[in-house]
């Protein structure tokens, strides 16, 4: 499945989001937990440990792993099993925002094979919760910069 996504924002605000796990519950309804495995700089194979919760109160486990990342530009996470699933984001400028091109496919087990089954249209307007997401996290962003730029200088 393939989502095409305008953002109001520049890549250079939109990409540090899509390239760090640890950024993803502020933004995506179904992420409820993410934390890096090991330590030093993000590099491909870094691995985090991952909780979503799908559906009520279902809770898959897994681990995300970084396949490639061209910064600003491109991102692609590989998610370990039950998921067994890859997603490919890639950034461009489109006039004064992000163009998402957002590509996810993968091979789902066990009880979450019930996913897979939705209609196209519907897992769509389910990803797409996680850019209305993020519209909202940057455009929150944006209030807190301007209140702070208007605040009065201290005497």
């Amino acid at each position: 499945m393939s989502l095409d996504v305008h953002l109001a924002h520049p890549p250079a605000r939109v990409f540090p989001y899509l390239a760090d796990p640890g950024r993803w519950p502020l933004f995506a309804p179904a992420v409820e937990f993410r934390q890096r495995i090991g330590g030093g700089p993000t590099e491909v194979g870094s691995r985090w440990w991952a909780v979503d919760r799908i559906i009520g109160p279902f809770r898959v486990r897994f681990a995300d792993e970084l396949e490639s990342i061209e910064a600003p530009r491109r991102v692609v996470w590989h998610s370990s099993a039950p998921w067994n699933s890859r997603v490919e984001y890639l950034c461009l400028e489109d006039g004064d925002g992000t163009r998402v091109l957002a590509d996810y496919a993968g091979d789902v087990a066990g009880w979450l094979r019930i996913v897979a089954l939705l209609p196209t249209f519907v897992l769509s307007r389910i990803l797409l919760r996680d850019f209305r997401g993020l519209t909202r996290v940057l455009e929150a962003e944006d209030l807190r910069a301007s209140r702070a730029s208007r605040a009065p200088l201290p005497r």
